[in-house]
């Protein structure tokens, strides 16, 4: 795996990086880290060239930061780049930004970070990083050496991207971006306003939380039919990487196949022809016909106030959309969400709203899950 170094940053880094809020899990219905699974997966991606592994405060709730804890520590630290994340959220003080960091070094079992964000930076969370002070803060980290590389990672609007790289000088911005998002989510714009300024970017959802791995029959089919040997999702990433300026491209990766997949499409990698961009663009048009709604499973949203499992409502509706199967629509709502997790409780209190980094109104997508159920049962 052909490693790259970009800008400032001295570390030669895999083009894959491993994105461990995605893990294999115990039990659908927990957090809980399938540790042999995932320490398998770990295992098989560095020793095949992966280096870059991407944790953060609230992975798996809580848990992602001592898995890589636990199971990194038998590598060598001088070739494993851990990247974790201060959550703004959790912010109220500057006693909290350096509170916060010494227990996520305490967990990861680390006396520094390689790379260190501030996570999930918006409008609102900028505004509360100027008035604490926070950068300065986390500025003394890096000069004492507990921070190699300081950086952030963004959702909101390309506006207020270049107010944030405009107001403080970062080492690496990290933002979401894939075929989809180019246009619908102004990715392309956020790549411009970093590549303007040489700032190296990582690429986070490039297979936007595994929608782009499945797409629907009619758009997977068009892949197919070009290559049957190549994976839907390998496009996807190669999509990624074919654009300069990338450091590396995150995959929340799940089970070894999705592993072993991503591997050996960043080993063979090689930019797309204009042909196969043409495919891309063709794919695009049709899975968004099928009217998805554009959720990743971040849980950014979760947990609910009043109980409703809003990311398991999407997935079930956006199987719905791709399959046009009602009666699986049906058994997997009344059968898979309790009572009170289902999205008719939903009572559209608009919390969950300002958490979302999609910018998704979640209580008028709930009640489009909700009247697409009352109809099909009619």
């Amino acid at each position: 795996m052909k490693k790259r170094k970009l800008g400032i940053i001295d570390f030669e880094i895999s083009p894959l990086g491993f994105g461990l809020m995605r893990l294999p899990r115990t039990n659908p219905n927990t957090q809980e880290i399938d540790y042999p699974l995932a320490e398998k997966m770990i295992d098989y991606a560095i020793k095949n060239g992966v280096n870059y592994f991407d944790t953060a405060w609230p992975y798996h709730d809580g848990m992602s930061e001592t898995f890589v804890g636990d199971v990194l520590r038998k590598y060598d630290r001088s070739k494993i780049h851990i990247a974790s994340k201060c959550p703004m959220w959790e912010v109220k003080s500057l006693d909290d930004v350096t509170r916060i960091f010494n227990q996520q070094l305490k967990k990861c079992k680390v006396d520094y970070f390689d790379f260190y964000l501030l996570h999930a930076l918006n409008e609102r969370s900028f505004q509360k990083v100027i008035s604490l002070g926070v950068f300065d803060v986390l500025s003394d980290l890096k000069k004492a050496g507990k921070i190699k590389y300081l950086g952030f990672s963004f959702h909101d609007r390309p506006s207020i991207l270049k107010k944030i790289v405009d107001t403080y000088q970062f080492d690496f911005a990290q933002i979401q971006f894939n075929y989809v998002d180019y246009e619908e989510y102004q990715s392309n714009k956020q790549y411009q306003i970093l590549r303007d300024r040489n700032i190296p970017i990582i690429i986070m959802e490039p297979v936007r939380g595994g929608a782009l791995a499945t797409l629907n029959e009619n758009a997977r089919k068009v892949f197919l039919d070009y290559n049957p040997q190549r994976s839907v999702a390998s496009w996807a990433l190669r999509y990624c990487l074919s654009f300069d300026g990338i450091l590396t491209v995150l995959s929340g990766m799940s089970n070894l196949i999705q592993v072993e997949d991503n591997i050996k499409t960043a080993i063979e990698l090689n930019k797309l022809s204009k042909e196969e961009l043409n495919l891309i663009e063709t794919a695009k048009k049709i899975y968004r016909s099928s009217d998805t709604i554009l959720c990743t499973n971040c849980r950014y949203c979760m947990p609910c106030p009043h109980g409703v499992n809003i990311p398991k409502n999407f997935l079930i509706y956006n199987e719905y959309r791709i399959h046009q199967d009602p009666e699986k629509f049906l058994s997997d709502y009344h059968h898979q969400l309790s009572d009170t997790e289902k999205s008719n409780k939903c009572v559209r209190c608009n919390e969950c709203v300002s958490k979302c980094p999609q910018s998704l109104e979640i209580p008028k997508l709930l009640y489009k899950v909700s009247e697409t159920i009352e109809r099909i049962t009619e």
